[in-house]
């Protein structure tokens, strides 16, 4: 970055800080006429739980009621230490401003804390999150009430800053060399790594490698090292990819943890995982105090699959492992009175966890294979029996020769009767039998499909490209990848169908030729 950007950024953040700084001076009552013992015991019961202290001193940030996990993670950070703690949070799940501003002033102010070491992505990203502890200090009326005007010298925008108590705060940005940090005999006692993590640097396996080493050597390293030396190390982060800092972290916390599990001592490594929602189904959120489930389905429903996926629910879906983008095709759908064999297939999963049912009409001429209407939701099996039978009426379906198939292993009595009662109400019946098929292995069948997508085989319906259900179906395809928890209801009903389609196909292609075989004495 050049000096002329960097200074602007720098003006920029001086203007917010100063704006920040008079809301928080203005924001909090105080009560004026409390004898010195009731203050005391005010302090006192407010510390005795850090989301009531946290509630009272920091009303701006409250807005909503903090959730569980918040009172988790604190209490883990406060009743420990010596702990390493992964916050895998959903992004917007306020984790920030716990583990750099509420939390370590809450260990201030109980005596807990000595020297805070902040590091954020970049310097100047570090520094603002610092920001915001010193705004608290020299601003919050509540805190100066409460606890005494605690801020003495230094500077948020150097990055470091000292408090009347000699408790020094300091910020890096990743990379920088934290050797050799220190406040005279004191080392830092309380780390947070915050939000680090690039998605511009998590395909370079050696990047992030050195990463990784930068925290457990670099960092770590910069705590005392002494038996009884107070260790509080956090790192927050969503978990957006699997070759992430996050994740590497994430696995070796979780093997550590469980080996000293094994030898039955306690770990010092913790992992608190939180998703925006509970599942994609109901979508409770996981923070009711601060968003409804309504909030969450509309967030999802306006959210790329796979960029939801990622950033809320830490699930790793990266982009072409399997079907590449540039491989998805669109072009006009044909009459259906011109296709060579034309079929409904779908994928009605009964299990509780499964997220989606998918439904296709797919269509085959020669080579090519014609995604013609696509259905993948959220919903009831009724639901997608409503629409199949909107479908048939809608495109006058009766007219085409279509064969329609539900999976095998789904197509108990309860479901084909679902198509069964629409057709009650309508007053006919479409045919829809079960494919009652030996399938393979599920992944190995929804790879093998992939060769027909990289010979530019497949097309999907131009006049349904900005249709949420073709779109989510798309995203589900380049999401695929072999132990990956995306969804893959989609592409495992395509895949039953074509495979319908070219057993269909290759029977009707099929010219018997008649011969006759000459017997032992020729003729």
């Amino acid at each position: 970055m050049n000096n002329a950007a960097t200074n602007k950024n720098y003006e920029k953040l001086l203007r917010d800080y100063d704006k920040h700084c008079q809301y928080i001076a203005n924001v909090a009552n105080i009560e004026l006429h409390e004898t010195v013992e009731e203050k005391h015991n005010r302090v006192k019961s407010l510390e005795a739980d850090y989301v009531t202290w946290f509630e009272y001193y920091f009303s701006n940030y409250a807005k909503s009621k903090c959730a569980w996990f918040h009172k988790k993670m604190a209490n883990l950070i406060i009743k420990n230490k010596q702990i390493n703690l992964l916050a895998e949070i959903y992004r917007s799940g306020a984790k920030s401003v716990h583990v750099d501003m509420g939390i370590p002033l809450y260990l201030m102010f109980t005596g807990e804390l000595k020297f805070m070491l902040l590091i954020g992505e970049t310097d100047i990203k570090a520094k603002k999150l610092l920001s915001g502890i010193q705004a608290q200090l020299q601003y919050n009326k509540r805190i100066i009430n409460d606890y005494g005007a605690k801020f003495q010298y230094g500077d948020w925008a150097e990055g470091d800053f000292t408090t009347t108590d000699g408790v020094k705060f300091m910020s890096l940005g990743f990379g920088q060399s934290p050797r050799g940090v220190r406040e005279g005999e004191w080392r830092p006692d309380y780390i947070v790594v915050d939000d680090v993590d690039n998605k511009k640097h998590v395909n370079n396996d050696r990047l992030m490698r050195e990463s990784v080493d930068y925290i457990t050597e670099d960092i770590w390293g910069c705590f005392d090292a002494e038996d009884n030396a107070t260790q509080r190390f956090v790192f927050a982060n969503n978990n957006f990819h699997k070759n992430s800092i996050t994740n590497r972290l994430k696995i070796y916390f979780q093997s550590s943890s469980n080996a000293a599990k094994a030898e039955g001592n306690k770990s010092v490594h913790h992992v608190l995982t939180v998703r925006a929602v509970k599942d994609l189904i109901n979508f409770i959120p996981e923070w009711p105090e601060k968003t409804s489930s309504e909030f969450w389905k509309k967030k999802f429903k306006n959210t790329p699959y796979r960029s939801f996926m990622r950033e809320y629910m830490h699930v790793h879906i990266q982009d072409g492992s399997v079907y590449r983008f540039e491989d998805m095709q669109w072009k006009k759908m044909y009459n259906y009175k011109d296709y060579e064999s034309l079929v409904v297939y779908s994928d009605l999963s009964y299990k509780a966890h499964a997220d989606y049912k998918g439904m296709y009409l797919i269509g085959k001429k020669g080579r090519e294979i014609h995604i013609i209407h696509s259905f993948l939701r959220h919903c009831t099996r009724p639901a997608v029996a409503e629409w199949l039978y909107n479908l048939y009426e809608a495109k006058k379906l009766e007219k085409a020769n279509i064969l329609y198939m539900i999976e095998g292993l789904f197509a108990m009595d309860e479901f084909v009767s679902d198509f069964d009662h629409e057709g009650d109400k309508r007053g006919y019946y479409i045919p829809v039998t079960p494919d009652k098929r030996g399938k393979a292995d599920k992944y190995d069948r929804i790879e093998a499909m992939a060769g027909y997508f990289e010979r530019h085989d497949v097309f999907f319906n131009e006049d349904e490209r900005e249709l949420a259900d073709q779109i989510t179906t798309i995203d589900q395809f380049l999401a695929f990848e072999k132990g990956s928890k995306a969804n893959d209801d989609g592409p495992d009903a395509i895949q039953g169908g074509i495979s319908k389609l070219n057993r269909y196909t290759h029977i009707q292609n099929f010219e018997p030729r008649l011969g006759f075989r000459k017997n032992e004495k020729g003729w």
